[in-house]
């Protein structure tokens, strides 16, 4: 009980400090009637009502992950990281292949299926962002063309 209100207070607080940065935001003269604050600010509220939710009614008996799932958290975030870290220079197709293709062997080890889901993922989001949304995403390595 007492790790979940611990939790709940420090993610209360991360809240609390999300909302003070997004209430720092700086509006243009053309901005939209809601403003570039309010989404961040929505989304720190419920991020603070979800850790008062935690300090008020706390798991009874929370079950800690075993040693293997923290090793799976912990290439998780290693290959979020790293996906960060190679978007800009690789493009968007051969990081973002990659790192779903490594998050979906993590959910469930088959490599043809993960390599699959990683690189119709891929392709898909590109669709997605580039075209129907209109981000200007570069597909590619940039020295390829």
């Amino acid at each position: 009980m007492a790790s979940d209100r611990i939790f709940g207070l420090v993610a209360l607080f991360v809240a609390l400090a999300y909302i003070a940065s997004a209430t720092q935001i700086q509006t243009s003269f053309l901005a939209d009637p809601v403003g570039p604050r309010a989404f961040p600010i929505l989304v720190g509220a419920v991020a603070a009502l979800s850790a008062l939710a935690m300090i008020v009614r706390p798991d009874p008996d929370p079950a800690w992950p075993t040693g293997r799932t923290w090793i799976s958290l912990v290439v998780a975030v290693l290959v979020l990281v790293g996906y960060a870290y190679t978007l800009k220079p690789l493009g968007f197709i051969v990081p973002t292949a990659i790192a779903a293709g490594v998050l979906s062997y993590q959910l469930s080890p088959r490599p043809v299926a993960a390599a699959v889901t990683g690189v119709a993922l891929s392709v898909g989001l590109f669709v997605l962002f580039r075209y129907a949304l209109g981000l200007g995403l570069i597909p590619l390595p940039k020295g390829l063309f």
